[in-house]
């Protein structure tokens, strides 16, 4: 009896530790909200902002992990995060920023920067239907038809949205200067929504006060 040994060619396992924050929970799981890479799951907008809040405990590591990097210019991210001048979440924003890019391209960063800053308080970024997608799941919505926005007294629009509880509080806020329409301040009381502040005959976004936003929708 012959007897025949094949020897086969060796075999090599790549394996990489679990993603852990400093707490030792799992990074991007669900007990945060799973932070998908498919923009169809989750939007640019959303996973810049998923990214965007990595603790200070982590941002370090996770710019080492997850961004190309040199690590000479993480290190003087860390090094710049113990100085006096150091503006609070300049690392993370790196770090969303290199992310962002990385996973969804230069287009789908520049989604996430402008969605980012149009939910800035006070802010004078330009309005696009897209832009105020991007934001929707994170303010609240109201549904009018044309003729009740297009037109109409901003108060009126107010009070139509719910975003004021009568015309007397909304006139009281838009006096105060605290009322924008599609990040343009308000300034005359009896002000009219224009046909052109209809961005794309579909949306209107209200601001009373620095954080209460509001999207109107054409429907």
């Amino acid at each position: 009896t012959t007897t025949t040994t094949t020897t086969s060619p060796p075999a090599f396992g790549l394996t990489f530790p679990l993603l852990l924050k400093a707490d030792g929970t799992k990074f991007g799981k669900s007990v945060d909200g799973a932070i998908w890479l498919s923009p169809e799951k989750l939007s640019p907008f959303k996973f810049y902002q998923a990214i965007f809040k990595t603790a200070d405990a982590d941002v370090v590591k996770f710019l080492r992990m997850l961004t190309f990097l040199p690590l000479e210019e993480v290190d003087a991210i860390a090094a710049s995060m113990g100085e006096a001048a150091y503006r609070p979440n300049d690392a993370q924003r790196r770090l969303a920023e290199e992310v962002t890019r990385f996973v969804h391209g230069e287009e789908g960063l520049r989604a996430a920067l402008a969605a980012t800053e149009a939910l800035k308080p006070g802010s004078d970024t330009v309005l696009d239907v897209a832009t105020l997608e991007a934001i929707a799941e994170d303010m609240p919505t109201a549904t009018l038809p044309l003729e009740r926005v297009a037109g109409a007294p901003v108060f009126d629009v107010m009070v139509a949205a719910g975003m004021q509880p009568s015309k007397s509080a909304a006139r009281r806020m838009i006096k105060s200067g605290g009322v924008r329409v599609n990040n343009v301040k308000v300034g005359d009381e009896g002000a009219l929504i224009a046909d052109e502040d209809v961005i794309e005959g579909k949306l209107v976004l209200l601001a009373a006060g620095k954080k209460n936003k509001m999207l109107v929708r054409i429907g």
